[in-house]
């Protein structure tokens, strides 16, 4: 496709006149003018305009211009930041003639160039960009493209293999951008070679179904270094948040080799793919941290219990061998159903939120027309800043429920137990109804106890008002099943996880958990902070941009 690309753009050539269609900022197909070969239709995105044949709608997927919109405003973010310091630097050094360059952009994977020539166009503080690509049939679509949008003088097309590129080039780049057909994973050490030291590097990965799917275990491993909690309903949603802990261990274990530590800026699922922005920097201090910044967690498959574990232990400046975390045997102490060993992955912080109130803030900032993915930037970033740190791995609250067969809870019910019973509790960007919290697993279980109780307790008030005339024989046995056990559904098999949870607590509980008082009605801090969150109606999910979008196949 991309060979007929550019026979045909080898026989036009690019007046100066036709740069008015730089200037339309909605993302659409147009007809070309009369001036351009009538072959070609135009694409507009942001400020750039690409070329791309009438019969290859494919040569274009705009439900990428999510990705291409934040990455604009993440680079605007470093770059500020990068003044800071610099600026910082400056009161404190007797030379106040430190000069900070223009910033130097590298797109390993460019294919048509339309990332690049955004980032040309629309972030004025780069000095220089390179568009890499392996084929010389898209080396030309990119010149061609490039000078369609006169800007010779801040873009250079580069043909070469993007690893061998990345590896051997002396130059250095303070934004590294990955953005391939599936994993990133064989470029990341080439990636970093050519990373400024505090640079920034870019990568997405669209194998989601590798790194979030249960179908292929020893290619995650093989890719990642590690696996996700597998195919058990309960852990469906936290092996998104594992597919991104996992890129991150990948690119701080490879870091680590050459000294360097990482600091993820921002770290996101969106739709069909990961997006991870991280600084990388030479620290060899920190690199001992990077054993305890990585664990393995094993995850129950009956009632989704997990433990961390550690691969590093470090007190004050001492750093010792991990110890088992516990208690742990083969088999989850509430439920009785096996475990999953996840991991090796990062178990650090996922976003910088001084670095997200940044892009925020140039968010809110931006031409709604040229960025029209300006409200979901909002919502997911606003999301992700408000995230708990010190939680891993959000869960479904429906899920949870239908372990014991009880009606869904609502996120403000959960967020009243939770903020009453003294701890914390968020939402997150990648799912919709699912929570975060730092909640221990056992006063989880006893929320969704209580709530099964109290769902119980307002059915059989409810039956109980109506004439008994209007009830069937099954909503009679079922009461009479109820009243002889209000605390379990009568349709819950003895063998099932629920069923075994609350056995367990009718035999196990010990005083602390049986003074626990769960509140569903009560306001808190806690709540309140969900329930602002949740006004703003934030976009999540993008918008429908035309008929069957979504990934394309790769380019022939």
């Amino acid at each position: 496709m991309i060979k007929r690309l550019v026979k045909l753009l080898s026989k036009m050539s690019i007046p100066p006149s036709s740069t008015s269609a730089m200037e339309t900022t909605t993302t659409n197909i147009v007809q070309p003018n009369s001036t351009i070969s009538q072959e070609f239709n135009t694409v507009q995105e942001g400020k750039a305009t690409i070329l791309t044949p009438k019969q290859d709608e494919v040569f274009y997927n705009p439900i990428q211009q999510f990705n291409r919109d934040l990455s604009i405003m993440a680079i605007k973010a470093y770059d500020e930041i990068r003044h800071e310091k610099i600026q910082a630097i400056k009161k404190k050094s007797k030379n106040k003639r430190t000069k900070l360059n223009g910033l130097k952009i590298l797109e390993s994977l460019a294919a048509s160039g339309l990332r690049s020539c955004r980032y040309g166009l629309e972030i004025p503080e780069a000095g220089k960009i390179v568009a890499n690509d392996m084929l010389a049939e898209a080396v030309k679509s990119i010149n061609k493209n490039v000078e369609y949008n006169k800007l010779t003088d801040k873009v250079v097309a580069n043909q070469g293999d993007a690893i061998k590129f990345m590896g051997s080039t002396d130059e250095k780049f303070h934004i590294v951008d990955l953005d391939p057909y599936g994993t990133a994973a064989p470029f990341i050490d080439s990636a970093i070679q050519c990373l400024e030291d505090d640079g920034m590097l870019l990568v997405t990965c669209t194998d989601a179904g590798v790194l979030a799917g249960s179908g292929y275990p020893e290619k995650c491993f093989a890719l990642y270094g590690g696996n996700n909690f597998g195919n058990a309903y309960v852990n469906g949603e936290s092996n998104h948040e594992v597919g991104i802990r996992l890129i991150l261990n990948l690119i701080a274990s490879t870091a680590a080799k050459y000294k360097k530590t990482i600091e993820p800026m921002l770290s996101l699922s969106i739709d069909y793919y990961f997006r991870v922005l991280v600084k990388v920097k030479t620290s060899p201090i920190n690199v001992k941290n990077h054993a305890s910044e990585t664990m393995l967690t094993y995850g129950c498959n009956g009632c989704g219990h997990k433990i961390v574990q550690p691969l590093g232990m470090k007190n004050n400046t001492k750093f010792q061998y991990p110890k088992l975390q516990g208690p742990i045997s083969s088999n989850c102490q509430y439920c009785g159903t096996s475990y999953n060993v996840a991991g090796p992955m990062y178990a650090g912080n996922l976003h910088n939120r001084e670095f997200i109130d940044k892009v925020l803030k140039i968010n809110e900032s931006s031409d709604k027309e040229i960025y029209v993915t300006n409200e979901r930037i909002k919502g997911m970033l606003t999301l992700a800043s408000n995230e708990l740190d010190d939680a891993p791995f959000f869960f479904n609250l429906n899920q949870l429920c239908s372990i014991f067969k009880s009606p869904p809870i609502s996120i403000e019910q959960y967020t009243k137990a939770v903020g009453n019973l003294g701890y914390k509790v968020s939402l997150t960007h990648a799912k919709k109804n699912c929570v975060k919290t730092n909640l221990p697993w056992n006063l989880n279980l006893l929320i969704n106890r209580a709530w099964q109780i109290d769902q119980n307790e307002k059915y059989v008030k409810e039956m109980e008002s109506k004439n008994v005339d209007e009830l069937n024989e099954k909503i009679k046995e079922k009461l009479i099943k109820l009243k002889d056990n209000i605390g379990i559904n009568p349709s819950l098999a003895e063998s099932s996880p629920g069923w075994k949870i609350l056995n367990y607590f009718k035999t196990n509980m010990n005083e602390e958990e049986k003074s626990v008082s769960i509140d569903f009605e009560t306001g808190n801090e806690e709540f309140e902070k969900i329930a602002k969150l949740r006004k703003v109606k934030m976009v999540r999910y993008q918008e429908n941009p035309r008929k069957n979008w979504g990934p394309m196949a790769r380019p022939k």
